[in-house]
């Protein structure tokens, strides 16, 4: 009798992740009994994003002695949204999870997570039900980001969500499916939909090494949430700019009132400075959001592909 084994693409985005490339291997194999048991076969796809270390050194290393790893190396830091997206288009399994390669993501949830997708989900995604060792403005911010998110969003994005999930091929087509430049694969996940089973884990803080995401640099993440899954920013703009076109007039029917009956000139010129610098940071700011649409627009436009690879393996 033949057995059908079926394919499990780990697909492992590593950016400067040199310290934790082993450790992550041996993690992931430490429980073999589980893919034998399910009969797994396994796909190790590191995609490294232009690191400056010797992570692509020990990515080869763990090739020479398991031809289970692959290697997927950019031609600079094109960040972990290509990386993710370069994963997924070389895949070849017949299931797909993404994992973080400082286990933060536990291997260990893996059996729980492949037992949903038997009983009949598409996708098995993770949220940190704390966040431990997450620096307080961080943690605050976060939050916010994500209240403001599912208020002005038609798509739904979950606190705390984690990037690892475990998924079917026909979820992973429809991801690459959006091939669109600016990429928020979070709202992505949340935006095809399908049945998706969410696990809870406390956070784990990474092995070694420190996180390469800084404050400003999720902060520029989270403007791009924004911009890529909700047009309320826009509507915003112009509410604001049709409230203050209703202020003026106002204002502008007021002074001629008062100086028509009481003959009191219009006087002042220090509140006429504060209302002009008011208006003025209010353009400002109105332009802002549109720049940001323009801004995404004019990168989609020029159709650059997403990554390009030095080196495959």
């Amino acid at each position: 009798m033949v057995v059908c084994m079926k394919l499990l693409s780990v697909i492992v985005p590593c950016y400067n992740e040199e310290e934790n490339v082993s450790d992550f291997y041996d993690e992931l194999f430490k429980n073999t009994s589980f893919f034998q048991e399910k009969e797994l076969e396994v796909e190790l796809i590191y995609v490294d994003d232009g690191s400056c270390d010797n992570t692509v050194l020990e990515v080869k290393k763990l090739r020479e002695r398991d031809k289970r790893v692959r290697l997927l190396s950019f031609s600079r830091n094109f960040g972990k949204e290509a990386a993710i997206y370069a994963g997924f288009q070389k895949s070849k399994g017949d299931y797909i999870v993404l994992m973080d390669a400082d286990l933060q993501d536990p291997p260990s949830l893996l059996p729980e997570m492949y037992g949903y997708i038997e009983q009949g989900y598409d996708s098995v995604a993770t949220r940190r039900v704390t966040r431990k060792g997450e620096p307080p403005i961080r943690s605050f911010f976060a939050r916010i980001f994500y209240r403001l998110m599912n208020r002005i969003s038609k798509t739904e994005i979950v606190d705390g969500a984690r990037d690892y999930r475990l998924m079917t091929r026909r979820v992973v087509d429809a991801i690459l499916a959006m091939s669109e430049y600016n990429r928020f694969t979070k709202g992505i996940f949340g935006w095809v939909g399908y049945e998706t089973k969410w696990l809870e884990y406390e956070n784990i803080e990474r092995r070694k090494g420190e996180t390469k995401f800084s404050f400003w640099k999720l902060f520029a993440y989270s403007i791009e949430g924004i911009t890529a899954f909700s047009t309320v920013p826009l509507t915003i703009a112009a509410v604001m700019g049709a409230a203050f076109c209703l202020v003026a007039f106002v204002l502008i029917v007021v002074t001629v009132v008062r100086t028509l009956i009481f003959g009191d000139p219009t006087s002042g010129w220090p509140s006429l400075v504060c209302i002009i610098l008011l208006v003025s940071g209010v353009q400002l700011f109105c332009l802002g959001i549109v720049g940001q649409y323009l801004s995404k627009t004019y990168m989609e436009v020029k159709k650059r592909p997403i990554y390009l690879i030095k080196e495959e393996l």
